[in-house]
């Protein structure tokens, strides 16, 4: 399955969801976001339900539910904001912006709860 990444200069790319366990998941995935990511944060941004219908709750079936990663520590580092995610996560309201590259990705509910996965097929865009 594939997930989405969209860089602060607004280039796409598609990459397959990292194989291996949680913990090489996230390594993979931090270094996807890249400038030094080292945790990610998981962000389920208003507008990706409002505006693009995304569905917001895990399902069973992988990668129904979509939602954002982005640089834990990304608004400490000199990095731009990404006009996407900080679109979705409604900048305009409240004047926070996302900072950095940002992932798009899919969730599942896994035996211990929520778990990351690639985007399903009817849910990409590309």
């Amino acid at each position: 399955m594939k997930i989405i990444k969209v860089s602060t200069e607004l280039e796409m790319s598609v990459h397959e969801f990292p194989s291996g366990t949680i913990r090489e998941h996230n390594k993979a995935l931090c270094e996807l976001i890249g400038n030094g990511c080292d945790l990610v944060e998981h962000v389920m941004p208003k507008r990706l339900y409002t505006e693009l219908k995304m569905p917001s709750s895990p399902v069973k079936e992988p990668g129904k539910c979509v939602s954002m990663l982005i640089d834990e520590e990304g608004r400490l580092k000199p990095n731009k904001a990404n006009l996407i995610g900080s679109y979705l996560y409604e900048f305009d309201k409240h004047g926070c912006p996302i900072v950095g590259n940002i992932l798009f990705i899919g969730e599942k509910m896994g035996d211990d709860g929520v778990e990351f996965c690639g985007i399903s097929e009817e849910n990409r865009c590309c």
